[in-house]
């Protein structure tokens, strides 16, 4: 009960900060990119000419890249999902409508998220490469089964949480738009790397966030951003599964590939945490209880050790078939 006292606490200390969080990290609805602006305009006469234009350009893209592209949807389009599970995170009152600065930032920013899911789906849907049917399917389990990412309701843990996750998206977006610009498809990888621009901005935010918690109750933020550590960040999509299968099968499945193709690889998590060390400054924070500078100890000395691990892994070399992405999608 103290501890999650003292959470609310800072909650609430830093709430008068959330609309310059807001003005900093995020775009007025007005001036934000959205998806008509990346795909053919069905109002145009020249309609169904710029989809098949858009068809031409997908041929050449491979069974893995278009496997990471319907994961990567897919996992935007589970966003009702995220959004539930931090409005109820400890200091973020939706009952209190626009007062409450945390839980207008949370509407605001999965706002800005759900643009995502829709320009990516459209995508794939008018790409003819991918099976529609088997992939909705594979959303509506998604959103369905929920997800759990070990941070309960503590902000502390959501938001190193979302600090790391939204790097690791930007990551994959990044990538996956280099891959199509150098394949031939232009204008998938110009959609994909303003993508990643909006995750990187929204991943500036939430370390920002755990930046000031550091300030206002450095043991606590320290023990938290330990625990998460000692779990591992999951991806949100983790629970990922295909049309008949149990929960978390086409994730695995997916997570190879991904690293097969090196779109999002152990070496990058190793190095996200390497990057959040060194912006939260841990090795400078003072204040620290017997127990937070333990843990501040095993922060400083994980990326290392994982790095060790990651050069001992080895991934499976036979490809997986997947039920989104058949016979089309092989080139």
């Amino acid at each position: 009960m103290v501890i999650k006292n003292i959470r609310l606490e800072v909650m609430q200390a830093l709430e008068h900060k959330v609309d310059s969080f807001m003005e900093s990290f995020l775009v007025p609805v007005e001036k934000i990119w959205q998806p008509s602006d990346f795909l053919p305009d069905s109002e145009s006469d020249t309609f169904l000419q710029d989809v098949e234009q858009l068809r031409e350009e997908s041929k050449d893209l491979g069974y893995d890249f278009w496997v990471t592209m319907v994961a990567d949807m897919i996992t935007e389009e589970a966003l009702p999902t995220y959004e539930s599970w931090l409005m109820d995170v400890e200091g973020i009152n939706q009952q209190e409508g626009k007062n409450n600065g945390w839980s207008k930032w949370v509407r605001a920013w999965t706002a800005e998220e759900n643009r995502h899911g829709d320009v990516l789906n459209k995508y794939l849907y008018l790409s003819g490469r991918v099976n529609m049917r088997e992939i909705e399917i594979t959303t509506q389990h998604l959103i369905s089964d929920g997800f759990d990412i070990g941070t309960d309701r503590d902000p502390y843990k959501n938001f190193v949480y979302t600090s790391f996750q939204e790097l690791a998206t930007q990551v994959s977006h990044k990538r996956v738009g280099q891959m199509a610009k150098k394949k031939g498809n232009a204008l998938l990888g110009k959609m994909c790397t303003i993508i990643a621009g909006d995750e990187m901005r929204h991943h500036l935010a939430y370390r920002e966030f755990v930046k000031n918690i550091f300030v206002e109750d450095p043991s606590g933020m320290m023990l938290a951003f330990a625990d998460m550590m000692k779990k591992k960040i999951v991806m949100p999509a983790h629970f990922l599964r295909e049309s008949g299968e149990s929960m978390g099968v086409a994730f695995e499945n997916f997570s190879n590939c991904a690293q097969r193709l090196g779109v999002y690889t152990a070496n990058d998590y190793v190095e996200i945490l390497a990057k959040l060390n060194k912006f939260w400054d841990l090795e400078s924070i003072r204040s620290l209880n017997e127990e937070a500078e333990k843990a501040r100890d095993y922060l400083l000395k994980l990326p290392a050790r994982l790095t060790r691990i990651s050069e001992r892994m080895k991934l499976p070399e036979d490809e997986f078939t997947f039920k989104w992405v058949q016979a089309n999608g092989r080139l």
